[in-house]
This record gives structure tokens, C-alpha cells and sequence, in this order.
């Protein structure tokens, strides 16, 4: 059972690290704007992942920074949706209702 839970861990890892680089390469590359929802879900996701790794040795410096790093993405996701509300409420009110016959 250990040495699955072990493997969970590692593969919990190497998906955070697929997850964080993505979302890195991907804004890079200006096929994502860094804030866009998909870039802030990939990086609360891959440093979630990567802190089920890291915490699973031991490496608690790496669990705390990815942490941060959790915390910081999930307030940015919550800036983006609530940017998009507000705007979306700002067309609404500027569209032009046509009356009903």
C-alpha cells in the first residue's frame, strides 16, 4: 500500500509539473493571456499537485511555496471572474432594450 501511495505521489508530481509548465509555455507563447481563467486553473492545479508530491518526502520548504503558490492563483482566478462579471454586467447595461409590441 505504501509503495502505492508512493507512486500516486510521484505521478500527482510529474502532473504538476506537466500542469505549471504549460500554463508557462502557453503564456510564452501568447497563445494564453496570463490573465485568462485556463492559466490561473492550470497553476492553481500544478501547484496543488506539486505540494501532494513534495509533502509526501517530506520537503516541506517545496510544499509551502507551492502553497503560496495555490493561494495566489486561486485570488487571481477570483480577480478573472469577478473582472469578467463586472463586465459583462457593464454590456448589459449599455445594450439597448427594443420594446415589446
Amino acid at each position: 500500500m505504501e509503495e502505492l501511495l508512493s507512486l500516486a505521489a510521484s505521478a500527482a508530481g510529474w502532473a504538476g509539473t506537466l500542469c505549471t509548465a504549460a500554463a508557462y509555455a502557453l503564456v510564452s507563447r501568447q497563445r494564453l493571456s496570463a490573465d485568462s481563467t485556463l492559466f490561473q486553473a492550470l497553476n492553481v492545479l500544478g501547484g496543488a499537485l506539486l505540494a501532494v508530491s513534495a509533502a509526501s518526502s517530506g520537503a516541506w520548504p517545496s510544499v509551502t511555496s507551492n502553497v503560496v503558490w495555490v493561494l495566489i492563483g486561486v485570488q487571481a482566478v477570483i480577480g478573472v471572474r469577478r473582472a469578467l462579471r463586472k463586465k459583462r454586467g457593464a454590456e448589459e447595461a449599455t445594450v439597448p432594450l427594443t420594446p415589446v409590441a
